[in-house]
């Protein structure tokens, strides 16, 4: 199946009072695992990479280009509408580099209305996509939350952030926590409902893994129409590796255990672990069974 425009996947998720997950890949297993998950909910996904988290050298000798490469392949063979996203890319030249690799919409971490409405001009002569962000995500580490940079998006601002950038889907802060486990973000669903009063364009959560489950519904009521998850698929994934190494003999041969796709590659079985976690997430969304 073709990509399909990240702005069509969005409208249809406000039309129908769901959300699409983008669930954050970083290779053929863990993108494998949520489309295997979306195929088999039936539901409509965003495919994507983060470049947040990734080393900025490997990024710069050619790694976007190889995750557009990964990206591109899956969407080909999608049997749901995909759209694939390069997220939070560092530097305006990365995500130049992602619209030329072939990826459908891309994130630039930045708010500086300059630089990102010279993205959106380039990105949408091209058909591709602009997610924008207005506010900032404190960061978990370990129990400890360092909100010192962090920043709630205030819904005057937002209004005018994307009028003057035109960017698709805005990206908001309101106590949602980026990689934060173990317990739920102290979500203000208040100045959630002030920004969708006042921004036109779809809304976005990072920081879904410890986005309190009690509170999807209503977020999507006030215009939510995309969770980012990424910590919750690494951490379920790396669960699953760890349980299978644990039970492998040593005498195991290395090529039944990496990379075979067969019943003893621990990469499959960190992949099983992930499909369950990526499957939860899209019931709790409401995209199950809404792909066309």
């Amino acid at each position: 199946m073709a990509l399909v425009p990240l702005t069509r996947l969005l409208a249809d998720a406000v039309a129908g009072g769901y959300a699409v997950g983008y669930f954050e890949a970083w290779d053929g297993y863990s993108l494998e695992a949520v489309l295997e998950a979306a195929e088999a909910e039936r539901a409509p996904v965003i495919l994507g990479f983060g470049c947040l988290l990734v080393d900025h050298g490997w990024l710069d000798a050619g790694g976007i280009e190889t995750l557009a490469c990964f990206g591109l392949g899956a969407a080909a063979r999608s049997r749901v509408p995909v759209s694939l996203l390069l997220n939070e890319a560092r530097t305006l030249e990365h995500a130049r580099r992602g619209v030329d690799a072939g990826f459908n919409a891309v994130m630039l971490c930045s708010s500086e209305v300059e630089t990102v409405s010279r993205l959106v001009r380039e990105a949408h002569g091209r058909g591709v996509a602009v997610e924008g962000e207005l506010g900032t995500l404190p960061d978990a580490a370990g129990d400890e939350i360092d909100v010192s940079h962090a920043s709630f998006t205030d819904p005057e601002q937002a209004a005018a952030f994307v009028e003057a950038t035109g960017v698709d889907c805005l990206a908001v802060s309101f106590g949602n926590v980026h990689v934060l486990e173990g317990r739920s973000a102290a979500v203000d669903l208040d100045r959630l409902d002030a920004v969708h009063r006042r921004v036109g364009v779809p809304l976005v959560v990072h920081g879904g893994t410890s986005f309190p489950e009690e509170s999807v519904e209503d977020a999507i009521a006030r215009g939510v129409a995309k969770f980012n998850v990424g910590t919750a698929l690494k951490r379920a994934f790396l669960d699953g590796l760890t349980e299978a190494l644990a039970s492998t003999a040593a005498a195991a041969s290395p090529h039944d255990l990496l990379g075979s796709h067969g019943p003893a590659d621990l990469l499959g079985a960190g992949k099983k672990r992930m499909i369950r976690v990526v499957r939860d997430l899209m019931r709790l969304y409401g995209s199950s069974g809404r792909a066309a």
